[in-house]
């Protein structure tokens, strides 16, 4: 018995057949610091991603970069559109991520051969990496393979990182909600030291990230009404560190108004370019731990004026606080991660999606391509107009940048009291490779 089928039935299944098989697949991954919106990247992305007949699944990489070269691979299309849009409201890294940064082709071209190992293997046309700096040079590095090893892939880098310090972009999906975060967090604590400064503590000093930049400790500036508002310090990286000067500045603050309220980047220097607070600990970049420096200031307070004092770090807290996150800073994470298929799809490779502000005086933006050449390795800091005249504080210019970047709020789903996060499958793909070490 044989089966009869129609020319045209034929010819139509072997057309379905063959683009099929030739759809490309994604791989996304995070890397390095993650924030309160990066997971909104993620989802955004693999949303728009399934708008395509031209890819064919979305995997993720498990710890970023490492879960590539281990063939540590999820299958996002196991996990369901509405836990997927969940994601805009989850803070941390949903797929893991890594401080892990390749090393160049003519160093170390083992670890390239295995990518092209995974993703021959798993058929990958196009490589999403979500990071900052380090993650951008990286994703640079991967986009000229196509060139240096003749395997056809399309990477795009896209942006990410609190520290706001990538060059071309406006600003970094990440930062605005932190921002809003160490602003809110300075006027609340402000107000706690105003009503005890009588009796009680004088000095609150709160430090927060910034290695190089001061991004970070000059948006709690925002926190500011009122001529006389706290932050009354703000000391930033980009200033050498003048002892002298600042306890004086410290002294007079009390003086005058009760108390005085200090916000301080980790990255701080002295006059030998040292930092305040640096350790020998070196993380998988290359750059040393930090961490301390309100302690520091805090016992040299102690000492030289005698008043009393308090410190906190916000650390990781800044980073990951979801439930008040920035809606213009959401709507950024997710628009870099929509473009990076739209830029991908339209054949682009070595470029990352930017965020550029528009010239009205109403905020207004919109997402274009820039070369990862031109973004890798480069680091963006606090321009001169920035920096107040004393060099201990922030311009009006500064609060104009920065003000249209915490602007609304985004309603996360909450149940028992606590921010409600829904449960993701997280389904490995099948290894098809032996295993890789480091």
């Amino acid at each position: 018995m044989y089966l009869h089928i129609s020319y045209n039935t034929l010819t139509s299944f072997i057309t379905t057949y063959l683009v099929y098989i030739m759809k490309k697949n994604a791989l996304y991954a995070q890397s390095g610091g993650v924030t309160a919106v990066i997971n909104a990247t993620a989802g955004a992305l693999i949303l728009e991603a399934r708008k395509s007949n031209k890819i064919g699944k979305v995997f993720a990489a498990e710890n970023g970069i490492l879960g590539v070269l281990r063939e540590e691979l999820i299958d996002t299309s196991k996990e369901s559109v509405k836990s997927l849009i969940s994601l805009k409201h989850r803070p941390g890294g949903i797929f893991g991520s890594c401080r892990f940064k390749l090393k160049d082709i003519e160093t170390s071209e083992q670890e390239y051969n295995r990518l092209i190992e995974v993703f021959k293997a798993h058929n990958i046309g196009y490589f999403f990496y979500n990071g900052g700096n380090d993650s951008a040079d990286t994703a640079f590095k991967v986009s000229q393979i196509s060139k240096k090893l003749n395997y056809p892939i399309q990477c795009i880098a896209i942006p990410k990182t609190v520290d706001n310090d990538l060059v071309l972009t406006d600003c970094c999906p990440g930062f605005g909600s932190a921002a809003k975060y160490i602003a809110t967090s300075i006027l609340e604590a402000s107000l706690d030291v105003q009503s005890m400064s009588e009796t009680s503590t004088k000095v609150f000093i709160l430090e927060v990230m910034g290695r190089h930049a001061g991004w970070m400790a000059a948006s709690s500036a925002l926190a500011r009404t009122n001529k006389g508002d706290a932050p009354h310090i703000i000391l930033l990286p980009e200033i050498i560190f003048d002892q002298r000067k600042f306890l004086l500045e410290v002294k007079n603050t009390v003086k005058k108004i009760g108390f005085c309220v200090i916000v301080v980047s980790e990255g701080v220097k002295n006059n030998k370019g040292k930092f305040l607070s640096g350790s020998d600990i070196k993380d998988a970049f290359g750059h040393s731990q930090l961490g301390g420096v309100a302690p520091y200031i805090a016992d040299l307070i102690n000492k030289k004026l005698k008043l009393k004092n308090h410190w906190a770090v916000a650390d990781y807290l800044q980073r990951s606080a979801s439930h008040i996150a920035s809606k213009v800073d959401l709507d950024h994470a997710e628009a870099v991660g929509s473009y990076a298929i739209k830029f991908a799809l339209s054949g682009m490779n070595g470029v990352m999606p930017i965020i550029v502000r528009g010239k009205s005086k109403k905020y207004k933006w919109n997402i274009k391509a820039a070369p990862l050449s031109k973004i890798a390795n480069l680091e963006k800091k606090l321009p001169k107009r920035f920096i107040s005249s004393n060099k201990m504080n922030v311009t009006s210019r500064a609060i104009e940048y920065l003000r249209p970047l915490i602007q609304g709020e985004t309603a996360s789903p909450y149940k028992n009291g606590i921010p409600h996060l829904k449960e993701f499958k997280l389904i490995k793909v099948k290894k098809k490779l032996t295993n890789w070490q480091i």
